[in-house]
C-alpha cells in the first residue's frame, strides 16, 4: 500500500487513479479543480478499522467531531465550530475597538462566501457590540455576472431582515461600467488593468454608498488569505506605499475617508468555507469574467505553494505586514486631499478621479503606473461606451 499524493497533473499510467470532483460552490471556494489526481508514494501506517466512528467533539464532548480546524487540528462538530469562528471573530472587532457601540455599520456586500460570512456573523453578534447594520451592494456593470450576485445578496437581506441599498458605477461615475472599461482598454495592451479599474472605483462607490445611509462604519470581508495575496503583491511590485498602509485590521478614515475595518483578516478561507457550510448559507461562488487575467491569480498560486511547504504562511505573511516598518527614505509622503473631489490623495488627484480622467481622454493607461507622469497632458474628453450585453458566447462556469 502507499499513501496518495495529490497532484494537478493527467495521469500517466494504469498506477495512478482520477477522483472525480463536483464542481460544487465548496469545490470552487477551495480552488480545487474539476478533477484531481493522486499518485501513490510512501507507505501508509495500519489502516483503522473503516466502522470506528468519527471521535467525539473536543469542545462540547458530545456530539461527533464534523472537521479539524486548519490551523488548529482540533477536532470540532459543526456548532462548536461555528461558536468559535463566532467567538474569534468578535475577539478581534473587541481587541482592536474597530466597531465602537452605538455605529451605523455599511457591510460591503457582494454576495461571495466572504461578505456573506461577515454579514451574517455580525448580525449575530450585532447585540453584544451595540451596532446596526445596513448591506451596502456595488453594481459594477458586469453583464452575465453581477445581476446573479446582486440577486443573491438581495436573497440575504430579505431572509436577514437587514436594509439593502445598490450603488452603481453607471450612476456615480458618468456612465462608466465596468463592461465599457473592459471594452475601452482592450485595445490598450493592458486588459489585466480590468481589476485595477475595478478595485480602485468600488472603493470609492462602497464609500458613496456608505454616506449614502449614513453610516460611521465600513466593513469588508476581506479573509486573511485575500491580505497575505496582497502583501505579496506589493512586495512583487516593489510599491513601498502600499506596504506602509497594508497593516493593521482596518484604516482610521484619515482625510475625512469613513473608518474601514477588516474583522474576518484573522480567518482563513478554508474556515470562511467551512463556516458557510455548516450554517448553510446561500451565497453566489462564481469567478468574475475578468478576473482569470488578474495579477493577484499569479500571487495566489505562489501562496498556495508556499502554504504546502509552510502551514502557517498566509497568518505569517498578515502579521509580517502590521509589523513592517519602513526606512525613513522609503516611508511615502503624507497624504493630502484631491483637488477634484477632495478625497485623500497623494497626489493632485486620487486615483479613482485620475482613472476616469483617464478613460474620459480615451487614455485609459494614463493613471496606471509611470503613466500618470501624463495627467496634465491636455486631451479631449471622450464619452464612456454605452452598456450593451456580451456577446453570445456563454459565460465559462469556473
Amino acid at each position: 500500500m502507499g499513501t496518495w499524493e495529490l497532484s494537478a497533473g493527467r495521469p500517466q499510467s494504469l498506477l495512478e487513479v482520477v477522483v472525480l470532483l463536483p464542481a460544487s460552490a465548496l469545490s470552487r471556494s477551495l480552488d480545487l479543480p474539476a478533477w484531481v489526481l493522486f499518485r501513490r508514494s510512501r507507505p501508509l501506517p495500519p489502516l483503522q478499522d473503516p466502522t470506528m466512528p468519527a471521535p467525539q467533539c473536543a469542545s462540547c464532548h458530545k456530539a461527533r467531531a464534523a472537521l479539524r480546524r486548519p490551523r488548529s487540528g482540533q477536532a470540532l462538530c459543526g456548532a462548536c465550530f461555528c461558536a468559535a469562528f463566532e467567538a474569534e471573530v468578535l475577539h478581534t472587532v473587541v481587541a482592536g475597538r474597530l466597531l465602537p457601540p452605538g455605529a451605523v455599520v455599511a457591510v460591503g456586500a457582494s454576495g461571495g462566501k466572504d461578505s456573506t460570512v461577515l454579514a451574517h456573523v455580525l448580525r449575530e453578534l450585532a447585540p453584544r457590540l451595540g451596532i446596526s447594520l445596513h448591506l451596502v451592494a456595488v453594481d459594477e456593470g458586469i453583464g452575465g455576472y453581477r445581476d446573479a450576485a446582486l440577486a443573491a445578496v438581495r436573497r440575504q437581506a430579505a431572509r436577514w431582515e437587514l436594509p439593502l441599498t445598490v450603488v452603481a458605477y453607471a450612476d456615480l461615475f458618468g456612465g462608466w461600467t465596468m463592461d465599457a472599461v473592459a471594452r475601452s482598454t482592450a485595445g490598450s495592451g493592458r486588459s489585466r488593468a480590468c481589476c485595477t479599474f475595478c478595485g480602485v472605483l468600488r472603493r470609492r462607490a462602497l464609500e458613496e454608498g456608505a454616506r449614502l445611509v449614513g453610516a460611521t462604519h465600513v466593513v469588508t470581508g476581506h479573509n486573511a488569505d485575500d491580505m497575505a495575496e496582497t502583501v505579496l503583491m506589493n512586495f512583487l511590485r516593489g510599491d513601498a506605499g502600499r506596504l506602509a498602509r497594508g497593516g493593521g485590521l482596518g484604516s482610521p478614515g484619515e482625510g475625512g475617508a469613513l473608518p474601514r475595518c477588516r474583522p474576518l483578516q484573522l480567518a482563513s478561507q478554508k474556515e470562511v468555507v467551512l463556516y458557510a457550510h455548516f450554517r448553510r448559507l446561500d451565497y453566489f461562488s462564481e469567478e468574475c469574467v475578468y478576473a482569470p487575467e488578474a495579477f493577484r491569480g499569479h500571487a495566489r498560486d505562489l501562496l498556495k505553494m508556499l502554504e504546502a511547504a509552510r502551514p502557517s504562511a498566509v497568518l505569517d505573511l498578515v502579521h509580517s505586514a502590521e509589523r513592517l516598518a519602513l526606512a525613513p527614505t522609503a516611508r511615502p509622503p503624507p497624504p493630502g486631499a484631491c483637488s477634484r473631489c477632495g478625497a485623500l490623495a497623494s497626489r493632485a488627484l486620487c486615483q479613482a478621479c485620475a482613472l476616469l480622467d483617464g478613460l474620459n481622454r480615451g487614455r485609459p493607461r494614463l493613471a496606471i503606473g509611470k503613466g500618470r507622469r501624463g495627467l496634465d497632458e491636455e486631451g479631449p474628453p471622450r464619452e464612456p461606451q454605452p452598456s450593451r450585453p456580451p456577446a453570445s458566447e456563454p459565460v465559462p462556469d469556473f
